[in-house]
């Protein structure tokens, strides 16, 4: 078995079909005198027919994914339009005398080796789009025909060291059912798309390419990032009754999705997701979420090597407002540091960067990009349906400040007699002790709560929650935690004001309960969470929760509170809690067997 990075979700069962995406080999050529202009305009000619590939690629995508997946390949073509490359090449060319097959691989390489050594993990993944359009090069000026993935003869698993983005965009959908490859992360365009198309896949597996073959069976596990090669019988119906099981009840779960999250006796909440990029919209809509709690802007900085404008930030935050009407959308400004670092923004090195110079902290310093940001939300807002959230909030101070450079941004708008909606709805993310215990003060000066439990936990629990030594202390259901939560709603609800949920607890069917019971007024998880907690809230009394809740924050641990709403989850919807103990125990098998 091969465990990876499980990026786009599902779990495929096929053959293997070993995609040779490997480099050529090019052979060094000495070039007569009289050839080096013939070389150079065979350069040109390579450059202008791959130009054209391109174009035609992102028509394609255009016409079938939309216009923000198109985009990626501007990417490209800014590689392929690169003067300091397209001059170092012919320079060269003119210095050496070898054949430009070999120089222009020699020049792709380096510029492929300058970004995957930034130490930047979005940055480093823009080699991949060097490589790539170095590849359609290189086969425009050999006349070699490139290998693509819309003839396979049968639903086959791809396999291969990379894959390009233009490669995943233009599978055949119906063939290619999963992929896998050597290398990758989350946030590589080649990811993305795999999440836009709903084809299950698995990145970082290190060398399987080398170790599979064309026609070997195997199970692509995109959920947990595993392949299984070769699965023993029983292994595999074991998935293929796992696969029948999610397929049966997520067709139960689709029936929900125009239905309101309103509890047997009444008591309705706000369903909403998390996106990161506008295309995440799609599935937003799809799974039936009634709008968008958080959608972070990070990312919208960090595909980039240079900062966003006014503009693109607009038009962007402009387009999921009126993707996602009638209903609200959250848009949180930036929260960088931490985990997320920009190499162009200079931000130094900390000992503890989860505590230090990030999110709100590094926006009121760095006013000149907070306010780009806030006058394009601003901008945005006159749709009517944006709200703004501050993150990582310790106290009112820092609320009042954000606060204070928002009223100087609106009063600049005003001199300036750009629309925006005055009464945009304010709120501060809970997410540090510290705000917790202090939101009655908070409050008085936001219009909303919106609690990170991820990092809500992890501070209050002082558990790092990527440390796999000590993930066994990471508990949402600690007393402490919920303790401070319920502080955070009844505070809220004193000063009149609404809590949503963001963090990945709310997208716990069994924490959805206590939560419900505690008075959370909307949840907001990962868009394929929300037909859970919807079933989830549809099944139990209102009455049921309250009691829960009452009864949790009595009990004395994590395990015992867990146990109980875990009770309450089997006896109102026990499809949910069969299906999680099954993805639970699946777990546990793959953990012992490696």
């Amino acid at each position: 078995m091969y465990r990876g990075i499980a990026v786009s979700p599902g779990i495929v069962i096929g053959k293997v079909f070993i995609f040779d995406s490997s480099e050529e080999v090019i052979m060094q050529r000495s070039l007569e005198p009289h050839e080096l202009s013939k070389e150079i305009a065979r350069f040109e000619e390579a450059l202008g027919a791959t130009r054209k590939e391109i174009l035609n690629i992102q028509k394609q995508i255009e016409e079938k994914l939309g216009v923000e997946h198109a985009q990626i390949f501007d990417a490209h073509l800014m590689v392929l339009e690169d003067r300091t490359l397209i001059e170092e090449v012919i320079k060269r060319l003119e210095k050496e005398r070898l054949n430009v097959e070999h120089i222009f691989q020699q020049v792709i390489r380096k510029y492929s080796d300058i970004f995957s050594q930034i130490n930047d993990e979005y940055l480093k993944e823009r080699s991949s789009d060097v490589r790539d359009v170095g590849r359609r090069v290189l086969h425009n000026l050999t006349g070699k025909k490139r290998e693509d993935l819309i003839h396979l003869p049968e639903e086959m698993i791809v396999v291969a060291y990379d894959l390009s983005p233009s490669d995943t965009a233009l599978m055949h959908q119906e063939r290619v059912i999963g992929f896998a490859t050597d290398i990758g992360s989350k946030t590589s365009h080649t990811a993305i798309m795999a999440r836009s198309l709903e084809i299950p896949a698995v990145v970082g597996l290190h060398d399987i390419s080398s170790r599979l073959s064309t026609g070997e069976m195997i199970i692509l596990d995109g959920n947990r990032g595993t392949v299984i090669v070769h699965p023993s019988r029983s292994t595999l119906v074991t998935y293929q009754h796992e696969q029948e099981k999610v397929f049966i009840f997520e067709s139960k779960l689709a029936a929900l999705k125009n239905l309101p999250a309103r509890t047997v006796d009444g008591h309705e909440v706000a369903l909403a997701a998390n996106i990161e990029m506008p295309e995440d919209i799609h599935s937003v809509v799809e799974h039936g979420a009634q709008g968008v709690g958080l959608y972070r802007t990070e990312f919208f900085y960090m595909n980039r090597t240079d900062l966003p404008t006014e503009e693109e930030h607009f038009k962007a935050y402009q387009e999921v407002a009126r993707k996602v009407a009638p209903h609200d959308v959250i848009i949180r400004s930036l929260d960088l540091g931490g985990d997320k670092f920009l190499s162009h923004l200079e931000i130094p090195k900390e000992m503890n960067p989860f505590l230090g110079w990030r999110a709100i902290r590094f926006c009121l310093e760095r006013l000149d990009i907070f306010k780009v940001q806030l006058r394009a939300i601003l901008r945005a807002s006159v749709c009517k349906n944006i709200k703004l959230m501050y993150p990582m909030i310790s106290g009112v101070d820092e609320l009042k400040q954000a606060n204070h450079v928002l009223e100087q941004v609106k009063n600049e708008l005003r001199k300036e007699g750009i629309p925006f909606n005055a009464d945009m709805e304010v709120g501060a993310m809970i997410e540090i002790p510290s705000a917790a215990l202090t939101s009655d003060i908070l409050a008085k000066h936001a219009d909303f709560f919106s609690i990170g439990t991820n990092d809500l936990i992890q501070y209050s629990l002082a558990v790092d929650r990527v440390n796999e030594k000590i993930a066994h202390l990471y508990q949402p259901a600690h007393p402490a935690v919920l303790r401070l939560i319920q502080n955070v709603i009844d505070a809220a609800h004193a000063e009149g004001i609404w809590v949503g949920m963001c963090g990945e607890m709310a997208g716990d069917p069994a924490m959805a309960l206590i939560l419900l019971g505690m008075g959370l007024d909307e949840f907001s998880s990962s868009p394929s969470a929300v037909p859970e907690i919807k079933k989830t809230i549809r099944s139990v009394r209102f009455s049921l929760v309250e009691q829960l809740a009452k009864d949790a924050l009595e009990m004395n641990s994590a395990e015992e509170i867990e146990r109980r709403a875990m009770k309450l989850l089997n006896e109102v919807a026990p499809e949910l809690i069969m299906l999680h103990q099954e993805r639970a125990k699946r777990r546990k098998t793959l953990k012992r067997k490696r």
